[in-house]
């Protein structure tokens, strides 16, 4: 006769067999991306223009993700305390980085960075790019960028450049515009924006380069006038304003780039999951109307193609830093 088998241990088996079958779908249910809210640290104040478009972005990618993207500021000098977060955090994509140009000046800014910049992070996409405008007063006696250049070079040490603070996209964007252009100017750095510009409106500086959005209103009320952009194309928000190569400085190309990234490590499913969500965000009429109006160029790309601007970024930069004698600090 055949011994019965307890009852007890008959259903303990019944109920690991069930629990056996319930397994895929519990990991199914903790691998579906995103499980929580995704958190995206900006590594500027709010306000700026980075902080804008964080925002803009987050707000539709949240519709598309079926979860909050909250934004959170940390600024600090060469983004490090929002860079250095995000690349010690879970690799799960819920941590993202605003990643800026920032990110690759500061590579030769600084001396010894917390992380390596190219290797510590999981490019997303570019968002936009915004170029820089070289503005001069209303009454300024240069009616275009030529006739600048042309003082310049007859004149050395004469032309009178003010930028934001030292190691600065602007500030090394003038040092460069010297090497270009083959002039010798004094680039004066002020604290802050609004200080560059009241000194370009008091005449005491004859040339300022700043972002082309906040610099808008001062344009529209005849303020300041804009000689040329940075980039390589136009700018809408100034369509009759000439590029810097239009206006006789052939291989000048300036463009400040917004982009997001999460921790190196992050599954390749989710970074797509999270190029798709940013695709559509940039591409929404929401998005295009809010930043299109700070002379925003949005963009949004492959990972491979923000890894490829990453490191050219890092390259160019670096460059025109120890050109620029500008020690690390």
């Amino acid at each position: 006769m055949t011994p019965r088998r307890p009852i007890g241990l008959d259903r303990r088996a019944a109920m690991a067999a069930l629990g056996a079958l319930a397994l895929p779908g519990a990991a199914l249910a903790q691998d579906r991306f995103p499980s929580r809210p995704i958190q995206l640290l900006v590594p500027f104040g709010p306000g700026g223009i980075a902080d804008l478009t964080a925002r803009a972005v987050a707000e539709v990618m949240s519709q598309r993700l079926g979860q909050p993207v909250v934004v959170e500021n940390r600024p600090s000098a060469g983004s490090i305390v929002a860079s250095q977060a995000v690349a010690t955090a879970r690799p799960d994509g819920h941590t993202l980085l605003l990643m800026s140009n920032g990110n690759a000046v500061s590579v030769g800014l600084i001396r010894k960075l917390p992380y390596d910049t190219q290797k510590a992070f999981a490019p997303i996409s570019t968002l936009g790019y915004f170029d820089l405008g070289l503005f001069v007063p209303a009454g300024s006696r240069f009616a275009n960028l030529q006739d600048l250049v042309g003082f310049a070079r007859a004149n050395p040490g004469k032309l009178n450049v003010g930028t934001i603070a030292v190691g600065s996209t602007q500030h090394l964007a003038a040092k460069l515009f010297e090497t270009v252009a083959g002039v010798d100017a004094l680039v004066v750095p002020y604290k802050a924006s609004p200080a560059v510009l009241t000194a370009l409106r008091a005449g005491e500086i004859d040339l300022a380069f700043e972002i082309v959005g906040p610099m808008l209103p001062q344009v529209q009320a005849g303020a300041v006038r804009a000689l040329a952009v940075s980039s390589d194309r136009r700018n809408p928000a100034l369509p009759d304003t000439p590029t810097v190569q239009q206006s006789g400085v052939p291989g000048y190309n300036v463009a400040s780039w917004n982009a997001l990234a999460a921790p190196a490590g992050t599954p390749a499913d989710v970074i797509t999951t999270l190029n798709r969500a940013v695709r559509d965000a940039v591409a929404s009429p929401l998005v295009q109307d809010k930043l299109g109006k700070l002379g925003m160029r949005l963009g949004a790309g492959t990972p491979a193609e923000l890894e490829a601007l990453l490191g050219s970024e890092i390259r160019r930069w670096g460059d025109v830093i120890r050109a620029a004698k500008i020690e690390p600090e």
